[in-house]
């Protein structure tokens, strides 16, 4: 889907620092201290709009969120919206997910959330899948030991894959749901992709990985 560019979105991030960090990388190994507690810290990898990652926040007031986006443009609608919300227990990053070790000490983060990532069909841009097994080696040295992944996505044909990535990797898959809004887990919380692709009647996939 193609993202309408917004040149104010910069400016826009740079007024909200509280919200939008601007330069993570010297926060490395002190989230803690930036949140101003010790609870755990869970991230998202392509927040897109922030709707998953503001609302988590909201239900889970003991655990702290970031939400990271690589586009200025569509962070800048996830800002607003924690603007709103005014929750003291999230957070947005505007930067690549290559970059998370940039910005993250080893086990600073407890769980990684993906969230209707870009399948990128195409066999030849397969490395740019955040399951790929580049993605899946950053986000293992930021996890602690038994860190969890959890995966959403409407795409069949990346589950599919994502499976298979997962396993050749060596995670243990402790949830799957090949259809997750007519089964009985508790506590979903929808992104807007997923609340539009549902409406169309159209399956959501699910499931959690922990590393070993």
């Amino acid at each position: 889907m193609r993202t309408r560019n917004k040149p104010w979105a910069a400016e826009r991030l740079a007024d909200y620092p509280h919200y939008a960090v601007p330069v993570p990388e010297d926060i490395k190994g002190s989230w803690s201290e930036e949140f101003g507690n010790h609870n755990p810290l869970h991230i998202e990898v392509g927040t897109g709009k922030g709707r998953f990652v503001t609302e988590m926040a909201r239900a889970n007031p003991d655990v702290n969120y970031i939400g990271i986006e690589l586009s200025e443009s569509v962070i800048v609608t996830a800002l607003d919206r924690v603007i709103e919300a005014e929750l003291p227990n999230v957070k947005l990053l505007n930067i690549n997910a290559e970059d998370l070790t940039a910005v993250f000490e080893k086990g600073e983060v407890q769980r990684v959330y993906l969230n209707f990532s870009d399948p990128w069909p195409k066999n030849r841009h397969e490395k740019r899948r955040l399951t790929y097994k580049k993605f899946l080696d950053l986000y293992k040295t930021v996890l602690p030991e038994k860190g969890e992944i959890h995966f959403k996505t409407d795409n069949q044909g990346l589950f599919e894959y994502s499976l298979q990535s997962f396993s050749a990797y060596g995670l243990l898959l402790t949830f799957v749901s090949l259809d997750l809004h007519k089964s009985d887990f508790e506590g979903n919380i929808m992104t807007e992709y997923e609340e539009k692709f549902s409406k169309k009647g159209q399956r959501i996939y699910r499931c959690e990985v922990q590393y070993q």
